[in-house]
Order: structure tokens, then sequence, then C-alpha cells
């Protein structure tokens, strides 16, 4: 079954370039994942401090390999010091 990634993530102060820079040097390793159907990197046009990712997983065991990878790991190592809140993304299944 098809599943949806949303995270939320909103940066320190100052820190918005830094945010920016981890979810664009992810994104080209995870869109490479054979179970990756798709990644997206967005930014509020209100709050310039706030980003999501949305992305589109094969089945539960694809996302749970990207999970388990170096490029992952990395990314939210370095990214979570960077926000003023807990990371906690969102897995989803869609409405039918």
């Amino acid at each position: 079954m098809e599943l949806f990634l949303f995270a939320r993530l909103h940066a320190r102060p100052g820190k918005r370039g830094e945010v920016q820079r981890a979810m664009f040097e992810v994104q080209g390793p995870t869109r490479e994942e054979r179970g990756c159907l798709s990644y997206g990197a967005f930014r509020s046009v209100r709050d310039p401090d706030e980003f999501y990712i949305h992305s589109r997983w094969k089945d539960l065991a694809a996302f749970e390999l990207h999970a388990a990878l170096p490029h992952t790991l990395q990314f939210l190592s370095s990214v979570e010091p960077l926000l003023d809140h807990p990371l906690k993304p969102t897995l989803t299944e869609k409405l039918r």
C-alpha cells in the first residue's frame, strides 16, 4: 500500500538557511531510492522559517528502509538541533 509522509520543520532564529540546505542535501539520495515515488521540499509563504517535506513511498518496507539509511540518519541528526520543536514526521495512507 502506498504511503505518504508529511513533516513540518520550523527553524530556530537564524537557522533558516541551514535547514533549507539540509533538506536539499537529503533530497537527491532520497529520490534515488527504489521505493521513493516522490520527494518534495516546501517553504511557507507566510513564515519563511517554516518548511515542509512531503514524500510518497511504495510501501511500509520502502519507508522503513529509507528511515535506516545513512543519508536519512545524517539528515535527522543535522537538522534536529536547528529546529525550535521536536521533529515528528507523520506517515499516512490515502483515504479511499
